[in-house]
């Protein structure tokens, strides 16, 4: 691992990859801030953040605890939401390494936008050193953003009131922009995805329609065979 991060290509990946770690940072603080501003005590969104490191699933579980439920049906939810980085997972595995410490480092950096990012790569080297470089960049930020939103607690007021939950979405559709642009498939499968993922967001807990737009993927390579 320390060889792919002092390759040339560092210091344009870290560039490329600084809009999506500042946007986790700005959402960090929001989790923080809301987890204490809600009643829980600092530590809660520190450790989950660290352990289980994965936004949709830390907001809704911290969602079910503030609205008095329990850390079972808190743990069942995030769960649910997660399980889409089980695909995830398979996109990005040729990019982890063959060794057990890398791979088990690799899955937990497995998210969202860790793989939007090395996906955008053309070129697998360079895709690879991409998924280490956003990946620890976005975990620290990440991390760091929610200890500064915890120990900042109420003080922010309604974090919802600064527009952060729109800082995420915006970067994604930046990064996937490339890949829309040139792969038909890639169109097919995002527009149903995304229909999907409309469909049913005013019935469903948030982050479930995410998980669902995954069924998009049965467009995928229609069209490409014979």
């Amino acid at each position: 691992m320390r060889s792919l991060l002092r390759t040339p290509e560092v210091g344009s990946l870290v560039r490329d990859s600084s809009l999506v770690w500042l946007a986790s940072g700005i959402v960090g603080v929001s989790f923080g801030a809301i987890a204490v501003a809600g009643g829980l005590p600092v530590w809660v969104p520190v450790v989950m953040s660290l352990v289980v490191y994965a936004g949709s699933a830390q907001f809704s579980a911290v969602g079910i605890l503030l609205a008095g439920g329990g850390p079972l049906a808190a743990a069942a939810t995030g769960l649910l939401l997660n399980t889409r980085t089980a695909a995830f997972s398979l996109a990005v595995a040729d990019v982890l390494g063959r060794g057990r410490a890398a791979r088990l480092l690799g899955a937990h950096l497995v998210t969202d936008e860790t793989v939007a990012f090395a996906l955008a790569q053309s070129d697998p080297a360079r895709r690879r050193t991409a998924f280490w470089v956003s990946g620890l960049g976005l975990f620290v930020v990440w991390n760091a953003g929610v200890l500064c939103g915890a120990l900042a607690g109420s003080a922010l007021g309604d974090t919802g009131t600064y527009g952060l939950d729109a800082a995420f979405p915006a970067v994604l559709v930046a990064l996937v922009l490339p890949a829309l642009r040139t792969d038909a498939a890639v169109r097919r499968s995002a527009l149903l995805g995304a229909l999907l993922a409309l469909a049913v967001t005013p019935y469903v807990p948030a982050g479930v329609p995410v998980l669902l737009a995954l069924a998009g993927l049965v467009l995928h390579g229609k069209g490409r065979t014979a």
